[in-house]
């Protein structure tokens, strides 16, 4: 690994500013963000250089291929979102309301033992919870506490 500024760049791949920069996004993000959010967040960033949006997806794509990040759908909306693939996995909580993604502590799956059934293995696992959260919740009388 190539270590700066406290980020790992794995090796195997050529890091030029732009993909340091995307990378540097990724890395630093709470939860996945989608190619517009990833290109806004850099375009703050970058000190007076331009981006356009299809470098972001170019990127993006190079980055998939390497299997440095893991491409995400959002069940609610079909929104495209991009993580980096870390050591673990998260789950998220998904307000109807604000749309932010709270990351769950820990994985409900991790006690269960999913092995081969009829042929199919399992390789991996989505879930998504919908509902709202405290702040939206308080603004909204319709909604429980």
């Amino acid at each position: 690994m190539i270590k700066t500024r406290e980020i790992e760049y794995p090796q195997g791949i050529k890091w030029t500013k732009q993909r340091k920069s995307v990378y540097g996004v990724l890395w630093e993000a709470k939860e996945p963000l989608s190619a517009a959010q990833i290109y806004h967040r850099v375009e703050r960033e970058s000190q007076g250089e331009e981006y356009a949006v299809s470098t972001i997806y170019r990127i993006l794509s190079a980055f998939e291929q390497k299997e440095l990040v893991e491409k995400i759908a959002w069940m609610e909306d079909g929104t495209i979102a991009y993580e980096l693939k870390r050591d673990e996995h998260t789950h998220y909580a998904v307000c109807l309301e604000c749309h932010r993604r709270i990351p769950l502590q820990s994985c409900p799956f991790a006690h269960l033992q999913l092995e081969e059934t009829e042929g199919f293995t399992v390789t991996g696992h989505k879930l998504e919870l919908y509902g709202y959260c405290r702040a939206c919740r308080k603004m909204e009388p319709d909604v429980e506490n």
